[in-house]
């Protein structure tokens, strides 16, 4: 697989303590990416997957009943043929599995991960309309990551949700009430994370030569975190902010 970096003692990428392998590659350029570098197919560096295995095992004793290894980019579904062995072997080692992922990829090696592999999907949800999603990841489509959320749902396997907080851009109740509606009968969303707006990632921009286009963007106050919380409560079992 080709990866761009690992974490060893993640606590923000799933449940409990995590090894978080970040995979390289996205066909995606959010504008408020803040790991870019992770953008460019070719990048990152190839392991073998029995030698990620083999870190994780080593690993096993931090995580406790919780934690485990997570995927995440990048998009790690473009890997997803070689994630389907990966995870196959985790399983055998008895470590909990998660995958970090925009949904824009369900092709069969990744039905089969999903449905056979995967014990967690943290699903990422870009924005409820057509024209705010390409504007924030200069794609068209929106609708993949639906179908990727329904046939998640349709397995019974764990879901949660992400969802960036970005003021006047997908930080409008309209927006928040209607990801809320969309999505409050699904029975297998455990909880959603809203992650407030931020912008460590700019220095990454420019040291790649891109443009940062929301450098005017502003930062969430407390008060509009607290609002949008308060509004998600209503559809969603927990609500978490990271």
């Amino acid at each position: 697989m080709r990866v761009h970096s690992i974490e060893s003692f993640g606590t923000h990428d799933g449940p409990g303590i995590r090894m978080v392998i970040f995979l390289q590659g996205c066909k995606l350029k959010c504008l408020y990416c803040h790991n870019p570098d992770t953008i460019d197919t070719h990048g990152g560096k190839e392991y073998h997957i029995e030698e990620l295995v083999k870190m994780a095992v080593k690993q096993k004793a931090y995580f406790g009943k919780r934690g485990g290894v997570t995927v995440s980019g990048g998009e790690p579904l473009l890997q997803s043929k070689e994630l389907v062995p990966f995870f196959k072997r985790l399983k055998e080692e008895g470590i909990n599995t998660n995958i970090d992922t925009n949904g824009r990829v369900l092709n069969h090696f990744t039905v089969e991960l999903l449905d056979e592999y995967a014990d967690l999907v943290m699903l990422d949800i870009k924005h409820m309309t057509e024209e705010g999603y390409e504007a924030l990841t200069g794609q068209r489509n929106k609708e993949t990551t639906f179908t990727f959320a329904k046939h998640r749902e349709a397995s019974g396997k764990k879901m949660w949700l992400r969802y960036v907080l970005i003021p006047e851009i997908t930080n409008k109740p309209e927006l928040l009430h209607q990801m809320g509606e969309y999505f409050k009968d699904y029975k297998t969303i455990e909880k959603i994370e809203i992650q407030p707006y931020h912008k460590l990632g700019i220095h990454k921009w420019e040291s790649l030569g891109w443009e940062y286009q929301l450098k005017d963007a502003r930062e969430n106050t407390t008060e509009e975190i607290e609002t949008a919380v308060e509004i998600l409560q209503n559809y969603f079992k927990e609500v978490k902010v990271n």
